[in-house]
């Protein structure tokens, strides 16, 4: 404002001749002034040569009078006058309301940062309306019984007099239960899809705060909002961290985590009644839920949406091979059958896997080789084809998988062979990998005794190869692997004939404060020593029968032993001819061959071996 008012004094300055007072009187007199525009002490006006002049005028008498009388025009502007003085009103006071108005504005910004502060208490629920990219049931698979439990949770939220009528009430919680990755926060989205109604979702961890009273107050909010939206969906995303067992706690009845637990348990069962608020809450610990939560009239309904089966994973896999472009060689049965114990979160990333490195390659469409390279990555970790290996290191890294190779062939209660390789993967320099030809559900005494023969092969193929003084530590996995197994056969699974079918539960520790607890020993050390001697039996009895079929099958384990130097992988298929027909026959062409080795280092002569004679 003061600069706009300094540039239009400049330029009425330039643009109007200023007049005193007593030179336009005069003026008048000799009548040389013809209009006058008279503004509040402001005159403005022209001679009659066409001169513009202005002037200030005193309190002066009469003055109106005297320009009538010379014939002169007069107009008079009121409102200019007004406005005027409103501006030089304004202008005197401009820096008071400057200070005023700083003032105010850092007044609001310390209301505004007390209103944060305060806001504490609302919940952080976020509203989902997803015009696009709406997650359907046709987009969960794998999961068909929980899709069918949480069927009529829809079919209720569309038209809720349908179980009215017969006096059904639906379910006012219902609590996912499954292992991490097995879709359990899609399929909640799935619903809120489905049924077509607001969805707020919000992490158990965000209720609570270091202020006391903040996540009670969240909780609060949380249902305020639901029943303004209702018919709606509450969708609280790992449960556990709010909905813990209270007393386990340091903090007593204080614990803002079990006030939070309090509220809950209000809202959801109290004397308020929350009609169309339905409570769907996802975890992956339901061990250490409170019973309270878990009562009819809270979480009426628990689905468990458990790891999926070959079909449910075919039907997964087909789910996301929607989205990439796939060549005709690719089978979906047949990367399921390889892939057990996948999560849908695992298969995802797999044929993410699988796509990437199809783009890597330069390729249009993504192959039945880029899914199968992907698995392995994904199971094993990556190839380290830049690892540098001596011959001799990589010999016996190719005798020890060959060990584990022959004795799971001559196995029968063994799982078939998938596939064999001396390719570093991971931290393995080398690895056999059996795959099951059907998913289990519980392991047999034949399938255990199995397993350990099949983990003390390579071990005991180093031992009979280059004698017991080269043997290395590569069998370290191994050896625990099988050490684990033989002791729950024993102590867990009942599968020990001195000791019968009872649990012997090892002492356990726990840290309390700080300070390491040991819990109570029951077993007495008479049955520790029995416990031990068992389990060194079950070892020793799966390193004999590994040693008879290495020993019997000796010139089958050389023949492995080469192929694998020479062709690094070996498929199952190609291992099952070799030690069937003695004779190797490539299963891929030398297309699919050259461009499944690409970047592979050249493979080198595989040396003379000079076995030692047997112990």
């Amino acid at each position: 404002m003061v600069l706009y008012n300094m540039f239009q004094g400049g330029r009425e300055h330039l643009n109007h001749r200023a007049m005193i007072f007593s030179t336009f009187l005069d003026d008048v007199e000799k009548g040389v002034v013809k209009s006058v525009d008279i503004k509040g002490n402001f005159i403005q006006g022209y001679l009659n040569d066409g001169t513009q002049f202005t002037t200030v005028t005193p309190n002066y008498p009469n003055l109106i009078e005297k320009l009538h009388d010379k014939n002169v025009q007069i107009s008079v502007d009121s409102a200019e006058e007004g406005s005027s003085t409103f501006f030089q009103i304004f202008i005197s006071w401009f820096p008071m309301l400057l200070l005023i108005g700083v003032w105010i504005f850092f007044l609001r910004q310390m209301q505004s940062g007390n209103n944060r502060a305060m806001g504490f208490g609302k919940s952080r629920a976020r509203l989902l309306n997803e015009k696009s990219g709406r997650v359907m049931f046709t987009d969960v698979a794998g999961c068909d019984e929980a899709k069918e439990e949480v069927v009529e949770i829809v079919e209720y939220l569309k038209d809720p007099q349908k179980f009215q009528k017969l006096g059904g009430k639906i379910p006012k919680g219902v609590l996912l239960v499954g292992s991490p990755g097995t879709g359990k926060t899609l399929l909640a989205r799935a619903i809120a899809g489905e049924a077509n109604v607001p969805f707020f979702t919000i992490s158990g961890s965000d209720f609570v705060e270091m202020f006391v009273g903040v996540g009670a107050s969240r909780v609060r909010d949380l249902f305020e909002q639901g029943k303004k939206n209702a018919p709606c969906i509450i969708f609280i995303d790992e449960i556990d961290a709010v909905g813990r067992h209270r007393g386990a706690g340091l903090g007593g009845g204080n614990d803002e985590r079990e006030q939070t637990l309090n509220q809950l348990l209000v809202e959801m069962d109290g004397f308020e009644t929350n009609e169309g608020v339905i409570l769907i809450a996802a975890t992956n610990r339901p061990d250490v839920l409170d019973p309270a939560l878990m009562r009819p009239g809270r979480f009426d309904r628990q689905v468990v949406v458990s790891l999926p089966d070959i079909k449910g994973r075919e039907a997964i896999l087909k789910v996301h091979m929607a989205k990439v472009p796939l060549a005709g060689d690719v089978d979906a049965k047949v990367i399921a059958q390889g892939t057990p114990g996948f999560s849908g979160a695992d298969l995802a990333n797999l044929v993410n896997e699988a796509a990437l490195l199809a783009a890597r390659h330069n390729q249009r469409v993504v192959m039945m080789r880029d899914f199968e390279e992907a698995k392995d990555k994904v199971m094993m970790g990556p190839e380290r084809r830049s690892m540098v290996m001596s011959d001799e290191e990589k010999t016996l890294t190719a005798y020890h998988e060959a060990g584990h190779a022959v004795v799971a062939f001559y196995t029968p209660a063994s799982d078939p062979i998938h596939k064999a390789t001396i390719i570093p993967r991971g931290r393995a320099l080398g690895m056999v990998v059996r795959l099951p030809e059907n998913d289990r559900v519980s392991l047999s005494r034949a399938r255990l005794y199995a397993d350990l023969a099949v983990a003390m092969g390579g071990r005991l193929s180093e031992e009979i190869i280059f004698g017991t003084e080269k043997v290395t530590t590569g069998a370290s996995s191994d050896i625990r692997h099988a050490t684990d197994m033989a002791r729950r056969m024993v102590t867990e699974w009942g599968m020990s004939d001195k000791l019968g079918p009872l649990a012997y539960n090892e002492p356990q520790q726990e840290v309390f404060l700080g300070h390491a607890v040991t819990q109570h020993k029951n077993v007495s050390d008479e049955t520790a020593t029995l416990i031990d001697k068992e389990i060194r039996k079950i070892i020793d009895d799966a390193y004999g029968r590994a040693r008879k079929i290495l020993t019997d099958h000796l010139d089958h384990l050389h023949l492995l032993a080469k192929s694998l130097l020479e062709f690094e992988t070996l498929s199952g298929e190609e291992i099952d001819d070799l030690l069937k027909t003695g004779k190797f026959v490539r299963h891929e062409d030398m297309t699919t061959k050259a461009k499944s080795t690409r970047g592979s280092t050249p493979r080198r002569k595989s040396p003379k071996l000079t076995p030692e004679p047997q112990a």
